[in-house]
């Protein structure tokens, strides 16, 4: 018996591509790990139980109304998941401060050790499983200079926030809301009185899987800033954006970077278009991180 099979050239041509295609996909179909994917946002994941994580996260904050400033923090972390949905990370930071002619602060500069911080995440929801990811997180730090100023002080702050995150396309594209309230208490030396302010934030991400090892995106961040912290008095508002990147170098190491410039702000009482007295024009950050 003869079988006779013709092959048409142009049909195994758009097979071909058609396979091409969906090879990537398919193996990018494994889902996101959300968990380090921001600069300064959170994702919903918290890791599997019993992974040991070394980050180390560089901010950098530039720019005022007038005159030169520049502001810079190198945070060493340590990351483990004791039990499964929960987070706990101890970190330390050193800071750096190179401000001249602006207006409201003094010319300063000086590098140091800032302080000490408790990182404790709780994931309630897990979107593999729920329709939605739903993450608390609680961070405590102590600093010894002001975060704005440079100042030599004694600073306590606590940031609540809520990491709402959901797959636009599984495996491909997933999109994240961030809800936090950030109260902070600052003595500062050869001053009586203690200062109190607060920050509301929403943050909103979206990041999409180019391929297994980069996914692009950005990140969109809108504060409001008050004098103590039940909110009482509005010191100013900004809106800052810029683009993420996130890198998985290995498969024990990662990288991801961060660019954010303020589209918008205002201080309280004024017209301007920027709120460049209690936030920057410009941050950026750069995380590194390394499984062991």
């Amino acid at each position: 018996m003869i079988f006779n099979i013709a092959i048409n050239p142009g049909r195994a041509c758009r097979a071909a591509t058609l396979c091409f295609f969906l090879q990537p996909a398919c193996s990018l179909a494994e889902g996101i790990d959300t968990e380090h994917i921001y600069g300064f946002m959170i994702g919903s994941d918290v890791g599997d139980a019993g992974e040991r994580e070394f980050q180390t996260t560089s901010t950098g904050r530039f720019s005022k109304q007038a005159g030169g400033y520049q502001a810079a923090d190198q945070q060493l972390e340590l990351e483990f998941v004791p039990f499964r949905n929960f987070r706990v990370e101890v970190g330390t930071t050193f800071a750096a401060y190179d401000i001249a002619s602006v207006p409201g602060l003094m010319d300063r500069s000086l590098a140091g050790w800032q302080g000490a911080a408790l990182d404790l995440r709780y994931r309630l929801l897990d979107r593999a499983t729920s329709p939605f990811g739903l993450t608390l997180a609680l961070e405590s730090h102590g600093n010894r200079f002001d975060e704005l100023t440079g100042s030599s002080a004694r600073s306590y702050g606590t940031e609540l926030t809520l990491a709402i995150e959901r797959d636009v396309i599984p495996g491909l594209a997933v999109a994240t809301l961030n809800v936090g309230y950030q109260p902070e208490w600052t003595h500062f030396a050869g001053v009586a009185t203690q200062e109190r302010e607060s920050t509301l934030a929403v943050a909103f991400g979206l990041m999409a899987q180019v391929r297994p090892d980069l996914l692009l995106g950005g990140e969109a961040r809108y504060f409001r800033k008050y004098g103590g912290i039940g909110l009482e008095e509005l010191s100013g508002e900004a809106f800052l954006v810029g683009p993420t990147a996130y890198f998985k170098l290995s498969e024990r190491a990662r990288l991801t970077a961060n660019w954010s410039f303020q589209a918008w702000g205002r201080p309280a009482g004024t017209g301007a278009a920027l709120d460049l007295v209690n936030f920057e024009r410009q941050q950026a950050r750069l995380v590194f991180g390394l499984n062991f």
